[in-house]
């Protein structure tokens, strides 16, 4: 437990402009309060608060990866022990009290509470690949959109426009409609349309062009970083960045079950009866699940061995569901001890 390793927590309860700290001892009593300020100079000040009580200290910081994240990356900087604590829960109270301090104390009793406790996640490369794939992913689903709305706009259009463009497939659409031009002869409802449509094309073209230039630069990352993961049948750019952005670094799990419960993909109990099952955890990270479920469907179309897997599980009863909750799992497994083995997040 943590109280047998430390004399006191510190508990930071972040936010955008200031930040509240509380000292608890082990026993869970606060003994100090301060607020510091997001910057440079207020964690300089909390370090030095900190610093005035005598003895073994770690720190329980909420947010690491938004608020929390200038912060951590000071205090790991100075080779301070930090470590993650999710939003505390807050007891229903008849008169609802609520601060910044009692939230910075009941950070520092949330560590003291738990055995196991998350490391925070490291900037770096990781934080590169954080980045990028966040930028990907607006770019692919406004690009999503900006292709829905084209269709719309082309089962609406003037029936001219509309028997030019109904049956040609999307990436035809966009080229035709990206190089559309207005002519006098068209009627003010037709022009308009035009320029809709040409608008709407040239966004969705962008957007694409825009998404492959951020993937070419994850590429570049994940290659340096990881070429091994690259290696194991089904896993691709994407997917693999975002197991290096949920990995993070080496030793952050104290398990492959841990990082499994991080993906969602440790089994949960549903047995009744007779009947022994197991099914989907709907919790954990859901980017990690779904990168898992990318991998999962790959490796089941075009993978021989993890076919002749699906056979035999499906000879035995199993369902399609079943089947490829199993062999996420598996994959959490052996993936995690790639990550181990071979990934440099420097």
């Amino acid at each position: 437990m943590l109280a047998d390793q430390v004399d006191y927590v510190v508990g930071i309860d972040t936010h955008r402009d200031t930040h509240a700290a509380a000292v608890c001892n082990t026993a869970g009593g606060v003994v100090a309060e301060t607020v510091v300020g997001a910057d440079v100079f207020g964690y300089r000040r909390l370090l030095r608060f900190a610093a005035e009580l005598p003895g073994r200290r770690v720190w329980a910081v909420e947010g690491t990866g938004s608020f929390g994240a200038g912060l951590t990356a000071f205090l790991l900087e100075r080779e301070e022990w930090v470590v993650e604590v999710e939003r505390p829960t807050r007891p229903a109270r008849r008169d609802r009290s609520k601060t910044d301090a009692l939230d910075a104390a009941r950070a520092a009793r949330e560590a003291l509470a738990h055995k196991h406790l998350a490391q925070p996640r490291r900037r770096g490369i990781r934080e590169a690949m954080r980045v990028l794939l966040a930028s990907r992913e607006g770019a692919v689903a406004a690009k999503r959109q900006a292709i829905s709305q084209l269709k719309a706009l082309i089962v609406n259009a003037p029936e001219p426009l509309r028997q030019q463009l109904r049956m040609l497939n999307t990436s035809d659409q966009l080229r035709r409609c990206a190089r559309m031009r207005t002519r006098l002869s068209q009627s003010v409802e037709q022009r308009s349309t035009v320029i809709a449509l040409r608008s709407t094309a040239q966004r969705a073209i962008a957007l694409e062009t825009e998404a492959a230039t951020l993937e070419a630069e994850l590429a570049q990352l994940v290659r340096n970083a990881a070429p091994t993961l690259l290696e194991q049948p089904g896993v691709g750019v994407i997917s693999a960045a975002q197991l290096l952005v949920a990995w993070s670094h080496q030793g952050r799990f104290r398990s492959e079950a841990a990082f499994a419960s991080l993906a969602g993909t440790a089994p949960i109990p549903a047995s009744s009866g007779r009947t022994v099952r197991y099914r989907l955890n709907r919790g954990g990270d859901r980017q990690l699940n779904r990168a898992l479920h990318t991998i999962a469907l790959s490796r089941l179309a075009h993978h021989a061995e993890t076919k002749h897997y699906a056979a035999r599980r499906t000879a035995e009863g199993k369902t399609p569901r079943e089947i490829k909750r199993c062999l996420k799992r598996h994959l959490a497994r052996r993936l995690y001890h790639v990550l181990e083995a071979g990934v440099a997040m420097t």
